[in-house]
């Protein structure tokens, strides 16, 4: 019996991940007030964090938020990379 060759098959994006999301005004100012995915959401978040050097240089899980994150973050200076993904879903629709 011949062995058939199974070509493995491509990872499907779950559809609640492509969703586009409202952003309010305090987010907004970060990446931009067009809905947009969620995975597009991070992917602006960590380009901004990273363009203006935020995150942490001793203590990398840590972002340091500044004038335009810090709404973002409820005005906390500093926080983790765990907390920030649960206070951003705090500001979208």
């Amino acid at each position: 019996m011949p062995k058939t060759k199974k070509t493995p098959s491509k990872r499907k994006p779950n559809p609640a991940f492509m969703r586009p999301v409202q952003p309010d005004d305090k987010l907004a100012a970060v990446v931009g007030s067009k809905p947009i995915p969620r995975s597009e959401l991070t992917k602006k978040l960590w380009d901004y964090i990273k363009k203006n050097g935020l995150q942490d240089k001793k203590v990398r899980t840590q972002i340091n938020a500044d004038d335009a994150l810090r709404p973002v973050f409820n005005g906390k200076s500093q926080v983790s990379m765990f907390e920030m993904t649960k206070l951003v879903s705090g500001h979208i629709t």
